[in-house]
């Protein structure tokens, strides 16, 4: 026995049964396509429908078999808003197509000033623009045009009017075929609210008048509008790339450069009015409450949690740029942004709130989100959501509903943002309790806070960014008091914010994460360069509201599937230019470094962790910038490039600190003519991409003064060539301080191949068998000559220079290496001088005890090295420290060299 249809039973199924019974079968079987309505259409008026009443009748017979398709057999959401959106595209392409006909028989063709055709643009908005269309939606629309002029006027040459006119003829014209109500009812209703200064501006903007407004006026609750802004008609503009002056004029508008928290009070301001209007509305009216769209735990507050994160994000992660809804929860996983099970959980939920909502919207195709009251439709709705009963529905819609809210309060932080330390004040007079706290503190930031009252900068500021301001001037004041952090931290913080005062998003950040602040200001009394790395890069400091910053390491894989990632975001918009490339890369390379410091300052780190990571970043940034650039080299002749990057020095033994240059040598393994030019020009491109300066900073400066022949030689060698002057080979041959530099060389990056050629070629170089006293007398001469370049005053010990410092530690050790690997091939290994020490006393190159101790003494001279690199103090401490490892080093230096 066949179930009885479930649809039917829909009133508005029922009447748009009777009514348009003899046109039912003209639309083809199955969910209907873009095809599909075009033939339905085409059918209607070859049957005599006008251009109007076909596309209303359109409209009723595509969302009848929706109806049917979705009641009877459960079509899933996508499809259901894919075949609305396609349905609305078509009516407004067909309506516009017919407006402009008509008005150009009136007027003429709008013209620009450059004598070409002016172009409107219908701009989509909300769920248009999403491609999420539910089945009794209003259609948001905004028409900009491209350039002001005039038409060309009619046959006879008369009826000149401005393209502002001709344009805002074609708006009224289009809502008379889409949104005016007739026999036949309406395509879509039709809202024009969105458009720069809401109903009271003109109907259609020039793009030029919606960038300064945008730019002068553009409110922040807008940003959240045009985010899922798309233009819909005409069709053909969007292929031919017309609309990209459009985008650049949104994009920027929608996604700062920076990450911008102001936005949490403008949606908690408009959530707010939403929440008080939907209350108004329910005044009275106890059935109106149950809205699924707007009431608590609603659609509205999933899609704000998802634009929200997008608006903040969006800037620094262009792989949030997408407009739907469902789309974009699983870029917020895929950035590290929000928990997967988090995800799932409000993509589970939002896709039963939007069936729900169109249930409810089939009944009467009424444009309404608020459940029936009386108990027939609501089993209705239940059934064909496959609950057995009403009572099923309602649990599953107020679990959903408890999910969504959980989420929403605490990303938006309930109705206002508090913090432990402020005890949920509201600081009216944040300022005046500033002051009456001046007399409890240290002099210097009593000082400066008195004079912060008359500052410019701080007197230039918002009213709202000024109360912002003050707020956190004393959370921070009472946790100095507190003893939460120090009058240093407090100090050094003023002086980060000062002049990042116009820069309000981040007193925003700051304010909406009270944990950041903390970690921020904690990170600041720890030392000074991390308070001059954040100067230079204010943007990283967001990367303090991850729970897992101080616990997790550098992962070099997922940096560089990241950097993939979003640079394939940025081409699929368009955006992929040399500039936004290489910002892209600088806030990445920025974020982890901050991140290994945030690390490294807490106390999770040790010296060598330290370094192991920010050596892995490096060889990270060159081989995904060097395999960028190969890819818009214009001179390419193959499609992965033959070459290698060698690396020595710090980068080279993997002991890299903050701000190190990289020592590296570029070689190419390719016998094709054109091989040398063109990895000169991809060495020199690649250079620049490191060392420029742009707005975000740069990445690293580059020494290649190691290459055959310093500076003076090519910039990139065949790896032939490099191989002969380290082996001596011809009469261009390595000096003996370059077979010293080999033995802290790898290669970083380079195919299977070429690494295990340069691997021979180090191994060869360093085992060959030499003189050994001349080697000897070679580097106690070196050594000499750097001492005195570095000279010190007498009751200093410098522990990188002087005699018994690191320098000693490594000299011997590049002496062993050279000169007994031969023998001992344990020696050969890259694995830095802590471990190469250790070595050497178990095979007996170093008496027994010596090589630890030395060993054990080199550890702790880096340890302070690395602290006074951070507090950015002298490498120098008096002669009374660190004599016991002073002693240690000298031991090793006397045993090895003998004086």
């Amino acid at each position: 026995m066949t179930r009885p249809s479930l649809a039917l039973t829909s009133r508005f199924a029922q009447r748009i049964h009777r009514r348009y019974a003899q046109q039912l079968d003209f639309l083809a079987p199955g969910c209907p396509g873009t095809t599909d309505i075009e033939a339905l259409f085409a059918s209607l008026t070859q049957q005599g429908q006008s251009c109007a009443n076909a596309l209303r009748i359109t409209r009723q017979l595509v969302l009848l078999r929706l109806l049917t398709l979705d009641c009877d057999q459960q079509l899933s959401l996508s499809q259901v808003t894919q075949c609305m959106t396609h349905l609305a595209e078509f009516a407004l392409n067909v309506a516009l197509a017919e407006a402009e006909k008509a008005l150009d028989q009136l007027h003429g063709a709008p013209m620009t000033s450059a004598g070409q055709r002016a172009r409107v643009w219908i701009v989509g908005m909300g769920k248009l623009g999403a491609r999420e269309l539910n089945v009794s939606s209003d259609i948001d629309l905004i028409y900009v045009y491209d350039d002001d002029g005039e038409t060309t006027g009619n046959s006879e040459g008369r009826n000149h009017i401005s393209n502002h006119e001709y344009f805002a003829k074609v708006v009224k014209a289009v809502y008379a075929l889409v949104g005016d109500t007739t026999e036949h009812g309406f395509v879509f209703r039709v809202d024009l609210a969105l458009r720069p200064n809401g109903n009271s501006g003109p109907a259609a903007v020039s793009l030029d008048a919606l960038e300064e407004y945008l730019h002068v006026q553009g409110r922040e609750w807008e940003r959240f509008a045009w985010l899922k802004s798309r233009v819909v008609a005409p069709a053909q503009c969007v292929p031919d790339g017309a609309i990209q002056a459009l985008r650049k004029v949104v994009m920027p508008f929608v996604f700062r450069r920076y990450l911008d928290y102001s936005v949490f009070d403008a949606l908690r301001t408009l959530h707010k009015q939403i929440r008080s209007h939907a209350s108004k509305r329910s005044a009275g009216h106890p059935e109106r409450a149950n809205d699924v769209k707007l009431s608590r735990g609603g659609i509205r507050e999933i899609e704000f949690t998802v634009q929200l994160l997008q608006v903040v994000r969006g800037g620094q992660f262009p792989e949030l740029r997408t407009r739907p809804t469902l789309s974009a929860l699983l870029r917020l996983v895929r950035a590290g942004l929000m928990p997967a099970s988090t995800a799932e959980a409000l993509t589970q939920a939002y896709i039963f709130l939007r069936q729900l909502e169109h249930r409810i919207q089939y009944l009467d195709d009424q444009q309404t989100h608020v459940l029936p009251g009386n108990d027939q439709d609501l089993n209705w709705i239940a059934h064909t959501m496959g609950f057995a009963a009403a009572d099923q529905l309602l649990a599953q819609l107020d679990a959903h509903r408890e999910v969504v809210a959980h989420e929403f309060d605490k990303l938006l932080g309930g109705n206002e943002s508090e913090c432990k330390g402020c005890h949920g004040k509201k600081f009216e007079s944040s300022q005046s309790s500033v002051s009456d706290m001046l007399p409890q503190l240290g002099e210097q930031l009593n000082a400066r806070l008195t004079a912060w009252s008359t500052l410019p900068r701080v007197l230039a500021l918002r009213d709202e960014a000024s109360v912002r301001l003050w707020r956190l001037i004393l959370r921070t004041l009472e946790w100095v008091k507190e003893g939460t952090v120090s009058e240093v931290s407090a100090l050094r913080w003023l002086d980060w914010i000062e002049p990042l005062l116009r820069r309000e998003s981040y007193l925003a950040l700051l304010w909406e994460r009270p944990h950041v602040h903390e970690r921020l200001l904690r990170l600041l009394g720890a030392a000074r360069w991390p308070a001059r790395y954040l100067i230079q890069h204010p943007g990283v400091i967001d990367e303090l509201a991850a729970t897992d910053v101080f616990y997790e390491r550098f992962n070099a894989d997922e940096f560089e599937a990241d950097l993939d990632y979003r640079r394939s975001s940025l081409k699929g918009t368009g955006d992929d230019d040399e500039e936004s490339l290489l910002n892209l890369l600088r806030r990445a390379h920025h974020a982890e470094v901050f991140r290994t410091l945030a690390r490294d300052v807490d106390g999770q780190l040790s010296v060598e962790q330290v370094a192991d990571d920010l050596s892995a970043l490096a060889d990270a940034v060159l081989r995904i910038t060097l395999r960028w650039c190969w890819s818009l080299l214009k001179k390419a002749h193959r499609p992965e490039p033959q070459i290698g990057i060698i690396a020595y020095g710090k980068l080279g033994g993997k002991e890299l600190g903050y701000g190190s240059d990289l020592d590296v040598v570029f070689v190419f393994d390719d016998e094709d003519e054109r091989a040398p030019e063109v990895y000169a020009a991809l060495v020199r491109k690649l250079i620049n991409w490191l060392t420029v300066k742009t707005g975000e900073g740069d990445l690293y400066e580059i020494d290649t003064a190691l290459r055959p022949n310093g500076n003076a030689g090519l910039l990139v060698t065949s790896f032939a060539a490099y191989a002969n002057y380290q082996q001596q080979r011809g009469s261009n041959t390595a000096w003996t301080w370059e077979h010293q530099a080999m033995t802290r060389a790898r290669c970083v990056v380079g195919n299977a191949s070429l690494r295990a050629r340069f691997d021979a070629v180090r191994l060869a170089v360093i085992a060959a068998p030499r003189d050994e006293q001349s080697l000897r007398q070679e580097i106690m001469a070196m050594r000499v000559r750097m001492a005195s370049a570095h000279p010190h005053k007498p009751d200093q010990f410098d522990f990188k220079q002087s005699a018994g410092g690191m320098i000693d530690a490594e000299f011997v050790m590049q002496f062993l290496v050279l000169s007994q690997s031969g023998a001992y091939p344990e020696l050969l290994a890259n694995a830095g001088n802590i471990a190469l020490l250790e070595r050497a006393e178990v095979l007996g190159l170093l008496p027994e005890g010596l090589g630890h101790t030395a060993a054990n003494a080199y550890r702790t001279m880096r340890q302070v090295q690395h602290k006074a690199r951070l507090d950015e103090t002298p490498s120098f401490v008096s002669q009374n420290e660190l004599q016991n490892e002073r002693q240690a080093i000298l031991a090793l230096w006397h045993h090895v060299f003998g004086a």
